[in-house]
């Protein structure tokens, strides 16, 4: 099996990336370049290469940047998962390859793909259990609604019964939801204008490529958004990327209807899983729990190296 290369960005054959990520057995869309660009610009990367055809068979993308101390590695906004992706059946262990990147940064911080292993993994990184919830929508959509938590049953038939009821639709333009959570959420989430600009990259990348599905829930009589959500299809995931509802949204239980119409059209589907990208803290996971969502765990690994900033070149 051929060995691990460490790449920096310009050595990269990024069609060669972008094929062996669309073939790999993780399915994870954040890994592909058009994402990685739109959110962190340029990566590092360990690769592997069939010495025959350059074919990439595996990747592991590494976004890094220098600061003062040295060179480190993070994780981009927007990007739940990303770790090692390969085409190749049985893929390679990651431990291997982590104990070439300590030589090499100064400091590490990344989240892996809920299908790598943790085998072989040193003491030297740090591990961090995560999770997300996802949900099977192979179901009918009345099967799946019958695993909704009570409350939101009820709701959703009092909703159905109102002679007014609000109704969820496309949302063709993206920006005033993006406003919206700058209002409601964006200043306890951290995030700056960079941020944004990022995203709205992204999004121009995911509605190039029609992966992108945008809906919102509106009020009837002044057309005001009261919460919006986007989601990305791909390939056999259904991923709720970013979501923001206002004071009066919330107590009209938008939220709700937006997932709910999510599942609605998308149930049946036979092998799509809806990944609610989130769960980490406990209000939002019995939020996504109540649809009937179970936890999936994933880790992220880090690590502060101990050498001075001036010798972290050396192998």
């Amino acid at each position: 099996m051929p060995p691990f290369c460490l790449l920096r960005f310009p050595e990269l054959d990024l069609p060669a990336w972008d094929a062996c990520v669309a073939g790999a057995q993780q399915q994870v869309p954040y890994a592909h370049s058009w994402w990685l660009r739109a959110t962190a610009g340029r990566w590092d990367a360990l690769v592997q290469i069939e010495p025959e055809t350059g074919r990439y068979l595996s990747v592991w993308p590494l976004p890094a940047k220098w600061r003062p101390g040295g060179r480190q590695v993070y994780q981009p906004p927007f990007t739940q998962q990303l770790g090692l992706l390969s085409e190749l059946e049985n893929a390679p262990a990651i431990g291997p390859g982590l104990a070439r990147l300590a030589s090499h940064y100064a400091r590490f911080y990344t989240q892996l793909n809920e299908a790598n292993s943790l085998a072989g993994i040193t003491e030297q990184f740090q591990v961090e259990v995560r999770q997300t919830y996802q949900l099977d929508l192979s179901p009918a959509y009345e099967t799946l609604r019958t695993g909704y938590c009570s409350d939101y049953r009820r709701r959703l038939l009092r909703h159905e019964a109102a002679v007014a009821s609000l109704a969820v639709t496309a949302l063709p333009d993206t920006a005033p939801l993006l406003a919206l959570f700058q209002q409601t959420k964006g200043p306890a989430a951290g995030l700056r204008p960079r941020h944004y600009a990022r995203l709205r990259r992204l999004l121009a990348e995911l509605h190039r490529r029609q992966l992108l599905e945008a809906r919102a829930v509106c009020q009837p009589e002044t057309g005001a958004l009261l919460a919006g959500a986007l989601f990305v299809r791909y390939r056999s995931r259904l991923i709720y990327l970013f979501a923001a509802a206002s004071d009066e949204g919330k107590k009209a239980a938008a939220p709700l209807l937006l997932l709910n119409d999510a599942i609605r059209r998308h149930a049946g589907t036979p092998g799509l899983i809806l990944d609610f990208e989130g769960g980490m803290l406990p209000a939002i996971a019995r939020f996504f729990a109540n649809f009937g969502a179970s936890p999936v765990p994933y880790a992220s690994l880090s690590f502060t190296s101990q050498r001075p900033w001036y010798l972290q070149w050396m192998p």
